[in-house]
């Protein structure tokens, strides 16, 4: 049996890809407000702005590639039983080649209406206003906006739970529920935390820091692992 490797990625592993981090040092994203694009109010008031910056969204993902982060963690498969946990929008853990990814935020290459949360669509090219849902309602990106729910939630919860090793790679755990899923590692196992600026003021038991870029820490990462 592998042992079971719970991986938690945020916006630092896709920003080496040349993805932009979901909060600059402005405080904005691709210079808008967060709440201009990512709440059901932003929606509701102007919905082609948001799906055109969806739209760009998904363009600049496509235009992307795996680096050796996500490649690297796509190759401790072959020792351990991987989950990664991204919340990421992108696509680019699977690019990368890991077969077990729960998006918290959703994906960018998924669309839905706006009633039916459940019936989810495949999207390469652009939503606009009008496009409409079997059930008559309007196409949105398949993405979690602040103020609402975040289904996968649980199921990240449990595959903390049962992890024999916790490896964060690149975020500074500040957007919840995700920033609160490291509680749920049992307290004896390993967690290597990941990231140019640890997100840590403190060291606690079992805490092993690597404080280096997404991708040269996932290699560091690879050789403490595999020895």
């Amino acid at each position: 049996m592998k042992k079971k490797l719970a991986v938690l990625t945020g916006a630092g592993i896709s920003a080496e890809s040349g993805l932009k981090t979901f909060r600059d040092s402005d405080g904005l994203w691709m210079g808008y407000n967060i709440e201009e694009v990512a709440t059901p109010r932003a929606f509701n008031k102007d919905p082609k702005l948001v799906l055109d910056f969806y739209n760009m969204r998904r363009k600049d993902v496509a235009a992307a590639s795996p680096n050796v982060a996500h490649i690297g963690l796509a190759q401790l498969e072959k020792y351990f039983d991987v989950t990664i946990i991204t919340q990421n929008i992108d696509d680019l853990h699977e690019r990368g080649g890991s077969t077990k990814v729960i998006h918290l935020h959703g994906e960018i290459f998924k669309m839905r209406g706006e009633k039916d949360e459940n019936k989810i669509y495949e999207i390469r090219s652009d939503i606009n206003v009008g496009d409409m849902a079997e059930d008559g309602s309007q196409l949105r990106p398949h993405i979690v906006w602040f103020e609402e729910p975040v289904p996968k939630i649980v199921d990240a919860m449990k595959i903390m739970s049962l992890a024999d090793i916790f490896v964060l790679v690149g975020s500074s755990l500040q957007v919840y529920p995700a920033a609160g899923l490291v509680d749920y590692v049992p307290h004896h196992v390993p967690k290597y935390i990941i990231d140019k600026k640890i997100p840590y003021s403190s060291t606690p038991t079992n805490f092993f820091f690597i404080e280096k870029t997404a991708t040269e820490g996932v290699e560091e990462l690879k050789k403490i692992l595999l020895g």
